[in-house]
């Protein structure tokens, strides 16, 4: 799932820097992202059997924010296509890395 979000992110990126409209395949690959956020989450639910993690505050503060940041930037950006909406893009597919690398380390 990191690997997708950087790939977004660069990608996204690459079409800021090359002064391009946001391409509606861009915001496909952000909606993949957040079905395959959704499976994680889905899954991550999982870690509340047994023992569970460390700190479950924090892993509940990233598993939900893992799935809401994404329709956010998302709708936040909805009507606008221009190039610095592909920014938005990166940067949250960027914070969805992290957020995701977090999540595993608290698991």
């Amino acid at each position: 799932m990191v690997g997708y979000a950087a790939l977004v992110a660069v990608l996204a990126v690459v079409t800021a820097v090359r002064h391009h409209e946001r391409p509606s395949w861009l915001d496909q690959m952000v909606w993949m992202l957040e079905l395959l956020l959704v499976v994680r989450a889905l899954i991550g639910l999982g870690a509340f059997s047994g023992d569970g993690p460390d700190s479950m505050s924090t892993y509940v503060g990233y598993l939900v924010s893992s799935v809401c940041v994404l329709p956010i930037a998302m709708q936040s950006i909805r009507e606008d296509r221009a190039v610095w909406s592909s920014v938005v893009v990166a940067v949250v597919a960027v914070a969805v890395g992290v957020i995701a690398v977090r999540l595993e380390m608290t698991a």
